[in-house]
């Protein structure tokens, strides 16, 4: 049996506070038969989880050449599918569950609304959006009513800036990352605009230093502390999607909120990628996508967190005069105890459930629930715990053979596993970037790529497998000779 390569070894208290996970993982050091795929392939066969790959469809490679719509399994020689970061692998559960609301709608109509069916996997559509942000919960670390399945990601960040962004004369700054993927950015300064201010004078973008890739979290804190007076609101990436680092959430959590600022994570790339406890860390809000780490399906409906205290529902002043925390109300976010009144006297969901708008499509949370069950049958621990493996394996067999001065390629994702999820991201010397793709292409190997010249490597431990680590990276070192 191989060897575990991530040690655990538990903090002190104090410790616990300031890291991210509950235990910190430290890097054993690899046998001297580590390069070689025998060694990979033992990996492997030591994989408590590797059942849960049989659980996906793997596109084969005459189907990635595939230019007329077909069935998967055209050739049985599977593809190795490392972009998980930007979309995830369809499960095999996923068709049965659609077909479960398809047979629903067509047998019983409007009445799916309502009644649930025996032998469907599925709840009645009213409560399929519960059923769904129960399961995730566990994924985040929340209670089920701190969750809501709705919405996608922007959309989602829209309806929670207007909730939380409350600019004033003295407090109106946003702070958020460098590098934001572009539709946070456009979101931020759409908000900021929207309320008469100048984007220019309200958005402070926090990056590092000069020629490098990774924000510390002393430079992170200190920002906050230069800008604290005058920010309402600081919204980061769990995990800074181009160089895939890990930022320390409670920590800076913790810091921003003891200024007066108000809290809020995009969890794109974290969401069923590293195990997080948003209500523990007190995180004010939080959005997320199902469809890249969470397999739900290209767009599938996405995720929102709003902690506890900002869901209560006061009815201190009578029954018809619900206190709660302003946001942009919707139908579906009434109670469903009273939904159907149609009176138009708004009495929210308490909890995130409040911050719904519309009716969800039952299409998408039978897709996003399916991929739920999958989580369902291990833990987000268990997952992270096979992800730190796989990829500082992947790490090692980079680096192995090369040095600073030889090595054509820099990993621009922090060296630390504990401050990065499965991604590593490849920094190629210039004008390398195509004939690496190409190879990569032509081996069969489905990875991200961003221009100029890095090159997104995320193996998922639901279904990739140290094997295939080995196998790409003797690859990328054959198209880099």
């Amino acid at each position: 049996m191989a060897p575990s390569l991530i040690a655990p070894v538990s903090p002190s208290s104090e410790e616990t506070i300031h890291r991210m996970e509950a235990t910190k993982f430290i890097p054993t050091s690899y046998p001297s038969n580590a390069q070689t795929r025998e060694y990979a392939e033992s990996l492997d066969q030591a994989d408590t989880l590797r059942s849960f790959r049989d659980k996906f469809i793997i596109p084969s490679k005459a189907n990635l050449k595939a230019t007329k719509l077909a069935k998967p399994g055209l050739s049985a020689d599977e593809s190795i599918y490392f972009c998980g970061n930007s979309l995830g692998l369809q499960p095999r559960a996923t068709s049965a569950y659609i077909q479960a609301q398809l047979d629903t709608w067509s047998s019983i109509g409007v009445n799916g609304h309502f009644r649930d069916l025996e032998d469907s996997p599925l709840k009645s559509w009213q409560l399929l959006a519960e059923q769904a942000a129960g399961d995730m919960a566990l994924i985040v670390g929340a209670s089920p009513e701190e969750i809501a399945a709705m919405g996608t990601l922007t959309a989602n960040l829209h309806l929670l800036l207007a909730s939380f962004y409350k600019p004033t004369e003295s407090k109106h700054k946003i702070l958020l990352d460098w590098k934001a993927f572009p539709s946070d950015h456009y979101a931020i300064e759409s908000q900021i605009a929207w309320h008469g201010r100048k984007p220019s004078e309200s958005m402070v973008l926090i990056g590092p230093d000069e020629g490098e890739y990774i924000i510390s979290t002393e430079k992170i804190l200190s920002i906050i502390d230069e800008h604290a007076s005058k920010t309402a609101l600081l919204l980061l990436p769990g995990i800074q999607y181009y160089s895939g680092q890990l930022f320390d959430i409670p920590t800076i959590t913790k810091h921003a909120q003891a200024r007066g600022i108000i809290v809020g994570w995009d969890l794109a790339h974290v969401y069923a990628n590293v195990d997080v406890k948003l209500h523990e860390w007190n995180v004010d809000f939080a959005a997320w996508c199902t469809y890249k780490y969470g397999n739900a399906g290209p767009g599938a409906i996405g995720g929102a967190f709003v902690h506890e205290r900002h869901g209560t529902v006061d009815y201190s002043q009578g029954e018809d005069k619900p206190v709660f925390r302003h946001r942009l109300t919707g139908w579906y976010g009434g109670d469903r105890s009273v939904r159907f009144k149609m009176d138009n006297k708004f009495k929210p969901i308490p909890g995130a459930g409040g911050f719904q708008v519309s009716n969800p499509s039952a299409i998408d949370l039978a897709a996003l629930c399916s991929s739920l069950s999958v989580f369902n049958e291990t833990s987000i621990a268990q997952l992270r715990a096979k992800s730190l493996r796989l990829t500082h394996y992947l790490e090692y067999l980079l680096l192995a053979g090369t040095t600073d001065e030889t090595r054509k390629f820099r990993i621009i994702t922090p060296s630390d596993p504990n401050a990065r999820g499965a991604q590593l991201s490849l920094l190629l010397n210039p004008g390398l970037l195509d004939k690496v793709a190409q190879r990569l292409e032509d081996a069969g190997i489905i990875c991200d790529k961003r221009q100029p010249d890095v090159v997104r490597v995320a193996p998922a431990p639901l279904y990739n497998t140290f094997t295939e680590v080995w196998t790409f990276v003797n690859e990328l070192k054959t198209a880099i000779a």
